[in-house]
């Protein structure tokens, strides 16, 4: 069974067993989320979004449509993520180019992520982080723009 806080706007969707949803929360119609993910408070999920089992969503992240989150992802504090290359006020692309988080990947707390950025399996984000292009398997990436500085197991 899956909570959701009193306090959190759920639209019709999917939401796995054991999953948590906290206050503030606001998951838009027809989001996909796995098993045993928590959603802390003051995030948003829009409906054209895929999280996969085991996911932390800390506060203040918003997930925008398009975006794929694999298993066992971890996404830090006011992680920001995008799906606009070319964002204009009432303006929309015929396609949102979504992030994708490979299984096991890390987002550190206010990471920037720009549009259409696969993040490797296993790799992490640094605190603070501009990725501009897409980060291999395993790999750390820190700075503006990310670069990488190692690789890890």
């Amino acid at each position: 069974m899956s909570f959701i806080h009193k306090l959190a706007d759920v639209a019709p969707c999917e939401i796995g067993e054991g999953t948590k949803v906290w206050q503030f929360v606001v998951i838009l119609k027809n989001a996909k989320i796995g098993s045993n993910c928590n959603i802390c408070a003051h995030s948003l999920i829009e409906g054209d979004v895929i999280i996969g089992n085991n996911v932390t969503v800390k506060s203040g992240v918003f997930i925008w449509d398009g975006t794929c989150i694999e298993d066992d992802v971890f996404l830090g504090p006011n992680a920001t993520l995008t799906n606009d290359l070319m964002p204009r006020s009432k303006e929309y692309p015929d396609n949102f180019s979504g992030i994708t988080l490979k299984k096991g990947a890390s987002i550190g707390a206010n990471a920037t992520i720009l549009p259409g950025i696969t993040i490797g399996k296993k790799a992490m984000v640094g605190a603070g982080a501009v990725v501009t292009k897409d980060v291999p398997d395993y790999a750390v990436v820190v700075g503006n723009p990310a670069k990488i500085i190692r690789y890890i197991k």
